[in-house]
């Protein structure tokens, strides 16, 4: 199956973009290839490029706040295992705390680096860190693979705090979803949405082998999904066919 993830507001938008980078980076690091290495450097950038919204660190702790006062509605509930209650909450309070004691924005301490904003400010550039621009940059990559990669998880590092806060943040707004089995009609589906929630994102899961692409869109009162299929030249176009897949909304 195919998972797909549709936000519903700019907040959980960048919250995912976040996540897809981190996810990047934990592949990338671990390997040998100097190319790699580069490309998870360019993820670190991507990273702080990201998080220079000046109010995405207050998003994040306000979000783990929230749910903290959430979960601890639930004590005293016979259906909660108190143990696990309190394992999530500790999780929660030690993502406040790591994120609270960062200095500034994410990777604010690597732009003292001046060797890394050196390849920052050039990377961007098509062929922009050959090694004729950034020589010091160039054997950096002849170094062995151990080494490169110290110095990527010193400077991943400084992200982690944020990476561990959007992942929790993520995988509690996931949980909170129960999954449904619905039809697309003439490769169509519109949904409203019950009153008196706010969903924050849809899930969609769907078997590849029906060789559909979900397009989907969405507000606080509806959800509409179209089912494309591709054609010859690469072209997307919607499908007519009755297709069935898996739908969670998430608040």
């Amino acid at each position: 199956m195919i998972l797909y993830e549709y936000p519903f507001n700019e907040r959980i938008r960048t919250y995912l973009r976040l996540e897809h980078l981190f996810r990047r980076l934990s592949l990338l690091v671990p390997r040998d290839h100097p190319v790699d290495h580069h490309y998870a450097l360019a993820t670190i950038f991507e990273v702080m490029d990201v998080g220079t919204r000046a109010d995405l660190k207050s998003d994040v702790m306000k979000d783990l706040e929230k749910q903290k006062q959430a979960l601890n509605g639930y004590r005293g509930n016979p259906a909660i295992a108190e143990k696990v209650l309190d394992d999530v909450i500790g999780k929660l309070d030690g993502c406040f705390a790591t994120l609270n004691n960062l200095p500034g924005k994410a990777g604010q301490t690597l732009t003292e680096n001046d060797w890394l904003m050196s390849i920052r400010s050039r990377i961007s550039i098509p062929g922009g860190t050959c090694e004729f621009d950034l020589p010091a940059y160039y054997a950096w990559q002849h170094r062995p693979p151990a080494a490169r990669r110290v110095d990527l998880e010193r400077w991943a590092s400084t992200l982690a705090p944020l990476a561990e806060s959007i992942h929790m943040l993520l995988r509690l707004l996931r949980d909170s979803g129960m999954p449904q089995k619905v039809m697309a009609t003439a490769g169509q589906l519109q949904q409203n949405l019950p009153t008196g929630r706010t969903f924050q994102l849809l899930r969609l899961r769907i078997d590849p082998a029906l060789g559909l692409v979900p397009e989907i869109s969405g507000n606080r009162l509806m959800v509409s999904v179209r089912l494309m299929h591709e054609e010859a030249g690469d072209r997307l176009q919607p499908s007519a066919d009755n297709a069935t897949f898996e739908l969670t909304l998430c608040s």
